[in-house]
């Protein structure tokens, strides 16, 4: 007889409940996912009403009632999902299975935990499931890619953070040193933070320097803020141009740690070591 992966035989209510409930080759599974997907976002969103003071004021009552509404049903369908599955353990500890048991399990904490309930809005992971309704998983092949670019370019991105670390470490001490300790700038950690800031064109504006020579640096550090944050970006985008590689078509510099694509290659062209 005819067993599913986690359900029971291929007649019985247990796999036609699995099929709905876990499955999207049916009309009945797309359109329980969809409802699914429906009260999960109306949950978050009665979650993010109830933590303004103003709304809370006046539809407390009714946003708690609608909380532990959305908590009952989610609870129902925890326990179907579990009670259809022939191995519940493998579904308990999978990562749905996990974001569904913390989605339900705030509410409950709230009883003991004032406030707790706040922490409903992980719900929005359950959302993830929307991949599997509009049959996205054609793009994992996209995201692998995206993945690779990452990993090959890991070691420029390090070399470039740690770049950034050290100019912005060199900019704190120097403002600090140029506006001086009675200003905005008290320690030098605070210019730090300051130059991060800066230098990352965020801007927050809660230190500003006051000096002249201070407001020059200011200007630099912008200016060269836009350069450093297209760096990056361009390391990326070459490694995703040029595409994933297999093993064989690698060489790793032992010294740079250099990637050479080039099989012909012996050398490193950029520090000259033999290659492995």
């Amino acid at each position: 007889m005819l067993r599913l992966k986690h359900g029971g035989p291929a007649d019985s209510f247990r796999a036609d409940l699995y099929r709905i409930i876990f499955g999207t080759d049916t009309s009945a599974g797309r359109i329980f996912d969809v409802i699914l997907i429906v009260v999960i976002i109306l949950s978050v969103i009665a979650v993010m009403l109830d933590s303004m003071v103003e709304i809370r004021t006046e539809y407390g009552v009714e946003l708690q009632a609608l909380e532990w509404l959305f908590t009952v049903i989610f609870t129902v369908e925890y326990g179907l999902r579990i009670w259809c599955v022939r191995l519940p353990r493998v579904y308990i500890f999978s990562f749905f299975g996990v974001i569904d048991f913390l989605a339900i399990i705030p509410t409950y904490l709230s009883v003991l935990i004032p406030g707790g309930q706040f922490l409903s809005v992980v719900r929005i992971l359950r959302v993830l499931r929307i991949f599997r309704v509009l049959k996205l998983v054609r793009y994992i092949g996209e995201a692998r890619l995206l993945r690779v670019a990452l990993r090959q370019s890991r070691y420029k991105i390090s070399v470039f953070l740690l770049t950034v670390l050290t100019l912005v470490v060199q900019i704190g001490a120097l403002m600090y040193l140029i506006e001086g300790a009675s200003g905005n700038f008290s320690s030098i950690p605070k210019s730090i933070y300051w130059a991060v800031v800066t230098l990352t064109t965020v801007g927050y504006g809660d230190v500003v320097p006051q000096t002249p020579l201070g407001q020059t640096l200011a200007s630099i550090v912008m200016i060269l803020g836009y350069a450093i944050i297209a760096i990056p970006t361009g390391i990326l985008g070459a490694e995703l141009v040029r595409g994933p590689v297999t093993d064989t078509e690698v060489r790793h510099c032992p010294n740079c740690k250099n990637i050479e694509r080039d099989s012909s290659s012996n050398f490193c062209r950029l520090c000259g070591e033999k290659l492995k």
